[in-house]
């Protein structure tokens, strides 16, 4: 008897995940948080949602972070 399918949010600490994976690789940097999230769940995980949370950066040694940050909330 299979469970179905399961309607799952993904909650990503953007802090978090910049510190601990994404600063030594930048070429993980526009990381598409849902479809890593598909491959690490089972087939009968149905991604309702992705909720990322951050703190703004300020832009003070890299004037573009700002700018870059907000198009990869915005994707």
């Amino acid at each position: 008897m299979g469970l179905g399918v399961l309607r799952t949010i993904v909650y990503a600490d953007g802090f978090n995940l910049y510190y601990r994976c994404l600063k030594r690789r930048p070429d993980l940097r526009w990381l598409d948080l849902r479809s890593m999230a598909s491959r690490v769940l089972q087939p009968r995980n149905r991604i309702v949602r992705v909720d990322y949370y951050t703190s703004r950066v300020s832009g003070l040694v890299h004037n573009e972070s700002p700018r870059r940050q907000q198009a990869y909330i915005l994707r």
